[in-house]
């Protein structure tokens, strides 16, 4: 199993963020580091453990509509057997250009490590909530929605919005001036 995580200080009301991670893409053949996305932004979608209908139609819109977002990158996150995620992976369908990649977060460890509470009951199964982070093009989180239910999700429109308003915010900061040559 492939997830390493290496942690920054945090405030003292939240959990440490993970500086860096990497987590494997089922079925395999790729991984998903972060160290590797810098430069870009990051959408990290924590979808439900088991067969989540309303994760499927995220995933399906999600993308299907991921070329609008330029600078983004999507990356879906679940927590279940590689088995139980190829099963999950098949009932996506029709409806995306392309079959979208699925990283296996095992054990929730990741979504542990950006303080995603456990505790909602889904399927006979306690769960953490249904959560989207959103990272800058530094790795730092600017961005969070946890869910109180299945269907309390950032719709694609809503994540836009976010990823509009922090590039005008980055646009807007003026560059450090460069050092004086010595």
């Amino acid at each position: 199993m492939l997830l390493t995580i290496l942690c920054l200080a945090a405030g003292p009301s939240r959990a440490a963020s993970p500086e860096d991670f990497a987590v494997p893409s089922v079925p395999a053949g790729s991984t998903f580091q972060l160290a590797a996305a810098r430069g870009s932004y990051v959408a990290l979608h924590f979808l439900l453990k088991t067969e989540c209908p309303i994760c499927l139609r995220h995933v399906r819109e999600f993308s299907r509509r991921s070329g609008e977002l330029e600078g983004v990158v999507q990356v879906f996150l679940k927590p279940d057997s590689v088995e139980d995620i190829e099963r999950w992976m098949n009932s996506l369908g029709d409806g995306v250009p392309s079959a979208p990649i699925i990283y296996r977060d095992a054990g929730a460890a990741l979504a542990r490590a950006y303080g995603i509470p456990d505790g909602y009951r889904f399927h006979g199964e306690i769960v953490h909530y249904p959560a989207l982070i959103l990272l800058d093009p530094d790795g730092k989180e600017i961005f969070r929605h946890v869910g109180r239910n299945n269907t309390d999700r950032v719709s694609f429109g809503q994540l836009a919005e976010q990823v509009a308003a922090a590039k005008a915010r980055n646009a807007a900061t003026p560059s450090p001036a460069p050092a004086p040559a010595p």
